[in-house]
């Protein structure tokens, strides 16, 4: 999943250098008057469809509204929550799931087998351009689902996929149903715990695959909370507990998303106790976190892993000796100590070292900070004579995208500049659409536990997360062979083979691996933000 923002800073030379005060934001201050509820701060979803949901803004709200399949234990190993039982069958191309019996959505429907199939065949058929439907291809069927582009110069209308159902989806009864895979995968259930993976209810569709309107900003779930009104777009998205749910109850009534353009307004209202959590303390305000907050000032382990995208799809960045030149030319250890004052560790892999199947320096010389060689490749090159570099405003980059132009122009002799974009959503819209945006800051936090969920969505071809346009048929094969491979030591060798193609090709320069740095108000405890950087809503709760 696509993480939000970065946070952290420092006060040494460069950064001072750096900083500068950020647009105003945020959110309508409408706490709900009730006293057992909390505020929790969050940039502007791109969606909130599961299916549709790739980044983390939505995903926390979507955490909320709806409760998966599987769960993580404290070892990464996955857990029924809705699922009352997941087996597979002996090679683990088919899994059955048998749903908890008593759980409704919101609105009072039944939760039944039909509510997952109907809501992953919508998600995974071609024509309707889910940014999630890449998790679905797995499952047998997913192929006859897409559209293929016809052959033809000029504007042509695709032809309507094969198929609009996946075929490896059968109902077996209300509450069970199966899922035959393209072919083994060990790891298939760690994989339905992703958002992605959500059952809708009966109201979500206008009529068989089409979703009702307005659906999405007053969406219902089978969770703990329920929508208290509509999505108010840029400002807040409001949920109530649910009183009918069956599963574990949380503590707290109702939450707050409050919307923030701004993570330093955001910090502002944290310290004012106008917001209870936010899970990423700024750049900016790292410094003086600790005085303003005093043990509400917290750490903890994070998935996170932030990179820049080289775009393929522009002619400037196809040349490797480009794209080594620039990686090359940044000093990722002084990122880390000056602008997020220790709080990030230079990344020199493509993976988080949370997953097993993770190697130290991977990236080998392209990731280490080497000017006279980076202008030596740029020269020869003939590398452009301006750079840019597209971040999200919302998520407190400008600091260290700042400092890494600053080592750019410092290594190679070019201008290079940060260009940021209000929301988060407007940038992957943007990048997506290829438009000439350049260098492309991006960071992403994992949706299971598992190297090839860093592999899949990023880099290969079909890619969920793949903004930058990478394809190498060989690194597909290694990915997908790791997935069907037997064992868990036979699946990391491919993976750790396909990573290994990244360490020669640099469709990315990996920057920093993440922790959650994050704070609270006096007003709650038992808060606990994740590997996901999600808070869990089952431990918070309000203070007396």
């Amino acid at each position: 999943m696509l993480g939000k923002a970065p946070w952290k800073m420092a006060v040494g030379a460069t950064a001072i250098a750096l900083l500068a005060a950020g647009c105003g934001g945020g959110g309508s201050d409408d706490s709900s008057s009730t006293t057992n509820t909390v505020v929790i701060g969050i940039g502007e979803p791109q969606h909130l469809i599961p299916s549709n949901s790739t980044e983390s803004n939505g995903s926390e709200v979507l955490s909320s509204l709806f409760y998966p399949l599987v769960d993580f234990d404290a070892q990464n190993k996955p857990v029924p929550v809705a699922a009352e039982s997941i087996t597979p069958n002996a090679d683990n191309s088919v899994w059955t799931v048998k749903l908890k019996s008593g759980f409704t959505f919101s609105n009072g429907e039944p939760v039944t087998s039909d509510n997952y199939i109907n809501a992953w065949n919508y998600g995974a058929y071609g024509p309707n351009a889910q940014e999630g439907s890449y998790f679905f291809e797995k499952i047998q069927g997913y192929a006859d689902m897409q559209s293929v582009d016809p052959d033809k110069d000029g504007p042509q209308k695709a032809p309507e996929p094969k198929a609009k159902t996946l075929t490896g989806l059968k109902k077996v009864d209300d509450t069970t149903f199966s899922i035959t895979l393209d072919g083994p995968f060990s790891g298939w259930e760690s994989v339905m715990g992703y958002t992605a993976f959500y059952p809708l209810p009966k109201a979500a569709w206008k009529s068989e695959g089409v979703l009702a309107d307005g659906f999405e900003d007053a969406i219902i779930g089978n969770g703990p909370f329920k929508m208290k009104g509509k999505w108010e777009h840029d400002s807040q998205i409001v949920v109530e507990k649910n009183a009918d749910f069956k599963g574990t109850a949380p503590k707290v009534d109702g939450i707050t998303w409050k919307i923030y353009q701004d993570q330093q307004a955001e910090y502002a209202d944290l310290v004012a106790g106008n917001v209870d959590v936010q899970t990423t303390i700024p750049i900016e305000s790292l410094s003086k976190a600790s005085a303003d907050l005093g043990d509400r000032f917290k750490k903890s382990p994070n998935s996170g892993f932030g990179f820049i995208g080289f775009p393929q799809y522009l002619p400037e960045y196809k040349d490797l000796r480009v794209r080594q030149a620039i990686s090359m030319a940044i000093n990722r250890q002084e990122i880390t100590e000056q602008i997020f004052l220790g709080s990030r560790t230079p990344a020199t892999s493509f993976v988080s070292p949370v997953v097993a199947g993770y190697r130290e320096n991977t990236c080998g010389d392209n990731c280490k900070y080497d000017p006279a060689k980076a202008k030596e490749l740029y020269t020869a090159a003939n590398g452009p004579k301006e750079i840019k570099i597209t971040y999200n405003a919302d998520g407190g980059h400008k600091a260290w995208i700042d400092a890494t132009c600053n080592q750019i122009k410092a290594s190679l002799g070019v201008n290079c500049v940060g260009v940021g974009e209000p929301k988060f959503s407007d940038l992957l819209t943007k990048a997506k659409a290829h438009e000439n945006i350049g260098l492309i800051r991006l960071a992403w936090l994992m949706d299971y536990p598992l190297m090839e969920n860093y592999l899949g969505p990023l880099y290969s071809t079909t890619g969920s997360s793949n903004y930058y346009g990478y394809s190498n048929p060989t690194f597909d094969n290694l990915v997908k062979e790791g997935v069907v491979a037997k064992t868990t030591d036979e699946a990391i060798a491919k993976w750790q083979a396909a990573e290994d193609i990244l360490a020669k090709e640099l469709p990315v320069a990996p920057i920093y691996t993440q922790q959650n740095v994050f704070g609270y108000s006096t007003k709650v405890n038992n808060v606990d933000v994740d590997l996901f950087q999600k808070v869990n809503l089952y431990k918070i709760e309000v203070v007396g």
